[in-house]
């Protein structure tokens, strides 16, 4: 077991060190060996690092090895030419071994995601003949081509990667970059994943007349082709104008894809708006965004005219569902959102919303009157399970969300250093069991917010039979998954099949290991389902502090 945030720190700032003589051992007086006067049975750790997508090996590359009840204490050494790597003098023990090398992505042992199996040093266990697998850096790249099949260049070419840390899924931005004069774009050094793309341009013979809005709108424009009044609509691989259409590419260990992405035109709208017509105090202007996944992205149009008195008239906008806010014309701020629906020409920005949106204003209450974290924060989830508002928890310990839409949110709770799930929450009028709230238009609520944290460890065995299985996924499944994914633990059993789930949240709980389960959703209650039958039942209680240690091994399942 071994989570690898902290530890992959000791491997990533040495790519560009000068290589040193094969199998040195440095790092401060190399702590690792035992040499006491004690007489006992010495082991060694040693092997081959290859590249997981050839198996050629590899040479001059960084492995080190840190004893995982102590993971400052690290030695290291740079492989030989066939890739080798050999630690010796070691005793009974478990360790963290890790390798690094340019053009690849450092990894741990047998590393899936953050996690990776620790190797067991101690009588029965082979640990000389060792294959440490680094992979190979991938890359996307691709051109932005138009409807007569040439580059577009300078279109703003955006890069999102499926994430599921802590129980959620969400898609979230990983990069962004603008296409050469050729139509090209490039992401470079990306780690496997499932990743999507976007893409937001204007075509360049586009023309954008403002239209005759009659007396008062002077002489009417020019008579311009409808086929030049024209816009791209954010566009995703693969042809599809909506996120929920766009078709994910999932990236293995040293691909190098390429992903074209053709544009087509859409008639482009003409909106009108109203502003006062005295002038004095300056006019708000429209500013359109797009919910792309879990972000809002900003659509640019090309500008707005004066067609009237106190009538503007904005331009370039293809057809779609926009949240349309105005932009106060000395601070800049933006005001109050409003969902529409543009459709049709001449159609009138009324920013006014069509029901009222509510105020929340969150006070947490820790658990035990803990101080609060740094970089503590809360997190709202619509019923898509999108995050749709995320606030710092401030020093009085509250967090207020404006502008929140009718519906039923989740709370979420973020906090780098512990786990926290949100156990009731209660007002003045209601008290709510559990992490969920409804939000009535217009509503202003004020909840006070109770957490528990998750200072239970579970630990235990993951075995078939009677024999220990290493490298298996172990997931711990809260009862009603669907409605608590933060409250989702896993682990990979390590060589003497052993598993630590931290920062387990009170709950009822079913664990389970499942072979070669690495990669697919494991946190989707319907893929689950089949393996729960035969898992182990664990109940958490709200007092239960400490290690959990289960009287029997988990049973290893097949996928």
């Amino acid at each position: 077991m071994l989570r690898l945030a902290s530890a992959m720190r000791l491997v990533m700032p040495v790519l560009g060190l000068a290589v040193l003589h094969s199998c040195a051992l440095l790092g401060r007086q190399s702590p690792l060996p035992d040499r006491s006067s004690t007489p006992e049975a010495k082991f060694k750790i040693a092997g081959t690092i290859v590249s997981s997508l050839t198996g050629t090996p590899l040479g001059k590359a960084r492995v080190s090895l840190s004893d995982t009840r102590n993971p400052a204490d690290v030695a290291w050494m740079i492989t030989s030419e066939n890739g080798h790597f050999e630690f010796g003098s070691l005793k009974p023990g478990k360790f963290s071994l890790q390798g690094a090398k340019r053009g690849f992505i450092p990894a741990a042992y047998e590393q899936h995601e953050q996690f990776s199996t620790a190797i067991v040093t101690g009588a029965g266990f082979d640990t000389g003949n060792l294959v440490l697998r680094l992979t190979p850096l991938a890359l996307l790249g691709g051109k932005v081509i138009d409807e007569s099949g040439d580059p577009v260049r300078n279109a703003r070419v955006m890069l999102y990667v499926e994430d599921h840390q802590a129980g959620m899924n969400r898609i979230t931005r990983a990069g962004n970059g603008l296409s050469d004069d050729q139509g090209s774009y490039e992401f470079a050094a990306l780690a496997p994943g499932n990743y999507y793309l976007s893409v937001a341009a204007r075509p360049w013979y586009a023309v954008h007349p403002v239209s005759s809005l009659g007396e008062g709108a002077g002489n009417a424009p020019p008579a311009v082709a409808q086929s030049l009044d024209v816009a791209y609509p954010i566009t995703y691989y693969n042809g599809a104008t909506d996120a929920d259409g766009a078709t994910p590419i999932p990236i293995q260990g040293g691909d190098h894809l390429q992903a074209d992405i053709h544009l087509n035109p859409v008639p482009a709208l003409h909106l009108v708006f109203h502003v006062p017509t005295d002038g004095q105090q300056g006019f708000s202007m429209p500013v359109f965004q797009k919910r792309v996944f879990d972000s809002l992205e900003y659509v640019q149009s090309e500008g707005a005219q004066s067609v009237a008195p106190g009538v503007y008239e904005v331009t370039g906008v293809p057809a779609g569902r926009y949240s349309v806010r105005l932009q106060e014309p000395k601070s800049g701020q933006l005001q109050q959102s409003s969902e529409m629906n543009l459709v049709q020409d001449v159609q009138e920005l009324d920013t006014s919303p069509s029901e009222p949106a509510a105020r929340v204003k969150l006070s947490v209450k820790m658990p035990r009157q803990e101080p609060f974290p740094k970089q503590f924060s809360l997190a709202l989830q619509n019923s898509r399970r999108q995050t749709v508002a995320f606030k710092p928890v401030d020093v009085a310990g509250e967090a207020t969300f404006e502008d929140l839409p009718a519906g039923k949110y989740a709370i979420l709770v973020f906090s780098p250093t512990k786990r926290y799930s949100v156990v009731r929450a209660s007002s003045a009028e209601v008290e709510i069991s559990g992490h969920d709230l409804n939000v009535t238009p217009g509503a202003s609520l004020n909840f006070a917010v109770f957490l528990v944290d998750g200072v239970v460890t579970v630990e235990g065995f993951a075995k078939r039979g009677d024999k220990p299985v290493a490298g298996v996924m172990v997931a711990l499944v809260p009862k009603d998954p669907e409605s608590h994914l933060e409250m989702f633990r896993r682990d990979q059993s390590d060589f003497d099949g052993s598993f630590v789930l931290r920062g387990v949240i009170p709950g009822s709980y079913t664990i389970v290991a499942v072979e070669d389960a690495w990669g697919f959703q494991w946190m989707q209650p319907g893929v689950l389902v089949r393996y729960l039958q035969h898992g182990q039942s664990l109940t958490i209680g709200e007092l239960m502090k400490g290690s959990v240690y289960l009287p029997d091994p988990v049973e290893v399942q097949a996928r």
